[in-house]
C-alpha cells in the first residue's frame, strides 16, 4: 500500500502523509527491536517500499537488511537492496546484490532493466546494453526494457538508435507518453524539428498537465522560428506550473526576439525572482537595458549577474562597454582586464581594451593588445586595420605598411588598406609604390580620390603624379 496514491491536496496534507510515513518507519522499528519479524513481514516490505517511493534510503536499507538476513534467498528482498543501494549510488555493491537476485530468479526482467541501471552508473555501457537486450530475448514485448535501451542511447547522444527503441516501446504500447516526449528530444537533438513538435503533441495527449512537455514544445518551437507558438507554449506550461523559471527565462527570450523589449525584461525579472542564483536572466536584463539606451540600469543588472557570478566573463565584457560609453574609463578598462582574466583566448576583450586605451591616447598600450588579440584571431581584418592605423599615427611606417599589408590579404578588394599603404610609401619617398597602391585603391573605389586630393593637393596637382596615373 502506499499513503501517496491519488496526489495532495495542499501543504496540510503533505506533512500530514510524511508524518505518516515516519509514524510507519517508528513502527517498524519497533517490530525489529522486539524481534517479531516473522509476524510483520508484510508491513516490514510495505514500509520498505514507502521508503523507496520516497526518498527515504537509509531507513529503507535498514529494513530490508533485515529481510534479506532473514530469508537470503528471496529474490525480491536482493532486487530491492539494490535498487536501494543504486539510490545512494552504491552501484558495486548494487551491481553484487541484482546478481545475486539473479542467481536466485534467473531471466527475471525486473531485475535486468535495474542490474543495467547499475552497470551504466558504473560505466559498463555494454554490459548495460547486454542485460536489457537480454530481457528482450526473454520477452520481445517489454516495453520498460525497450525504453531504457532507448534511454541508455539517448544518454550517450545516439539518438538513432535512442530513437529504434522508443518508437519499439510504442509499438508495443501505444500510450506510453514518457516514450513519446523521449522520442521529441531525440528528433529534436537531430534537428527534426516537425516530427519533434508531432511527438510532443502526442506526448501532451496523453499528459495534457505536463509543464515540461509543454516547455520543450516551445523550445521546439523556437528552432522552427515559431516564435508566437511558442510564447504559447511556454505561457501552458507557466498556466501550470507558475513557478517554472526556466519557462519563464524561454519566454522572456522568445519575447526579446520579437523587440518585445518590455515584456522580456519582466520575464527575466520573474525568472530571476524565482531562482536567485540565475546570473542570465540578470545578464539578459541587462543586454536588453543596453539596447534600450539605459545604460545606467544595464550596468546595475551586468553587476547583479557579477554579483552572482564572479567568473562571468560576458558580463565584465559587457559591462565595460557601458562605463566606456558613458566616459567612465577607468572603470571600463577594470573591466575589460578582468574579462581577459578570465579568458585569454577572447579576442574581443583585447580589442575592447586596444580601442580604449586608444582613445585614452596610450597608443603603444592600445599596439600591444592589438597584437594579442590578433595572436588570437589573426584573420581579422578590423583589428589588422585599427593597428595599422595606430602605428600609422606613432610613426612606425614599417610596421603600419606591414599591418595594412594583412588587411589586403585578408580582404584584397579593401580600397581604404591600399590608400593607408600608399600614404606610407610616400612618407618613405617609395613613390612607384605609392602610386600602384593609389591606383589599385581608386580602381575599387573611386571617391577615395576625393579624400586623397584633400589629403595631398600639391601631390596631386604635380605633372609627374599625373603622368603617373596616366591623366595625361
Amino acid at each position: 500500500m502506499s499513503y501517496f496514491d491519488s496526489g495532495f491536496g495542499g501543504e496540510n496534507d503533505f506533512f500530514e502523509q510524511a508524518k505518516n510515513i515516519d509514524e510507519e518507519i517508528r513502527k517498524c522499528k519497533s517490530i525489529i527491536d522486539a524481534n517479531d519479524i516473522y509476524n510483520n513481514i508484510d508491513t516490514l516490505e510495505e514500509t520498505t517500499q514507502l521508503c523507496i517511493e520516497n526518498d527515504k534510503y537509509a531507513d529503507g536499507l535498514y529494513f530490508i537488511n533485515i529481510l534479506a538476513t532473514t530469508f537470503p534467498y528471496n529474490a525480491e528482498y536482493w532486487l530491492k537492496k539494490g535498487i536501494l543501494l543504486n539510490y545512494t549510488f552504491k552501484y558495486e555493491e548494487a551491481l553484487i546484490c541484482f546478481e545475486k537476485a539473479l542467481s536466485l530468479n534467473p531471466g527475471d526482467a525486473e531485475i535486468l532493466i535495474d542490474k543495467a541501471s547499475a552497470e551504466e552508473n558504473l560505466g559498463l555501457i555494454e554490459q548495460a546494453k547486454d542485460s536489457l537486450k537480454s530481457v528482450l530475448i526473454i520477452d520481445p514485448t517489454n516495453e520498460d526494457a525497450c525504453f531504457s535501451l532507448g534511454l541508455l542511447f539517448e544518454r550517450h547522444d545516439d539518438f538513432t538508435e535512442a530513437l529504434k527503441y522508443m518508437r519499439k516501446a510504442i509499438e508495443i504500447d501505444p500510450e506510453f507518453g514518457e516514450a513519446y516526449y523521449e522520442i521529441g528530444y531525440c528528433l529534436e537533438n537531430l534537428f527534426s524539428y516537425t516530427e519533434a513538435l508531432e511527438a510532443y503533441d502526442k506526448y501532451l495527449e496523453i499528459e495534457p498537465y505536463s509543464s515540461s512537455g509543454w516547455y520543450n514544445r516551445g523550445i521546439v518551437l523556437v528552432k522552427m522560428n515559431k516564435l508566437e507558438k511558442a510564447i504559447e507554449s511556454y505561457d501552458l506550461a507557466l498556466a501550470i506550473n507558475d513557478k517554472f523559471a526556466s519557462a519563464w527565462f524561454n519566454k522572456g527570450n522568445a519575447l526579446a526576439d520579437l523587440g518585445r523589449f518590455h515584456n522580456a525584461i519582466e520575464c527575466f525579472k520573474t525568472s530571476l525572482e524565482l531562482d536567485s542564483f540565475d546570473d542570465a536572466s540578470s545578464f539578459n536584463i541587462a543586454n536588453i537595458y543596453e539596447e534600450l539606451g539605459d545604460l545606467v540600469n544595464a550596468v546595475k543588472y551586468y553587476s547583479e549577474a557579477i554579483k552572482i557570478n564572479e567568473q562571468y566573463y560576458e558580463a565584465y565584457l559587457a559591462r565595460g562597454f557601458c562605463y566606456d560609453s558613458t566616459g567612465k574609463f577607468h572603470l571600463a578598462l577594470k573591466d575589460f582586464n578582468k574579462a581577459i582574466s578570465l579568458s585569454n583566448d577572447s579576442a574581443e576583450a583585447w580589442y575592447a581594451k586596444a580601442d580604449l586605451e586608444y582613445s585614452l591616447g596610450k597608443l603603444q598600450e592600445a599596439t600591444d593588445s592589438y597584437r594579442a588579440a590578433l595572436k588570437i584571431e589573426p584573420d581579422n581584418y578590423e583589428i589588422w586595420f585599427n593597428l595599422a592605423e595606430t602605428l600609422l599615427e606613432m610613426g612606425d611606417w614599417l610596421e603600419a605598411s606591414s599591418a595594412f599589408g594583412e588587411c589586403i590579404r585578408i580582404n584584397p578588394s579593401d580600397a581604404s588598406s591600399y590608400y593607408g599603404k600608399a600614404k606610407i610609401n610616400f612618407i618613405l619617398s617609395r613613390t612607384l609604390e605609392a602610386v600602384d597602391c593609389l591606383k589599385t585603391a581608386f580602381k575599387i573605389d573611386p571617391a577615395i580620390k576625393v579624400e586623397f586630393a584633400k589629403e595631398y593637393p600639391e601631390i596631386k596637382s604635380s605633372r609627374l603624379f599625373k603622368k603617373l596615373l596616366g591623366e595625361i
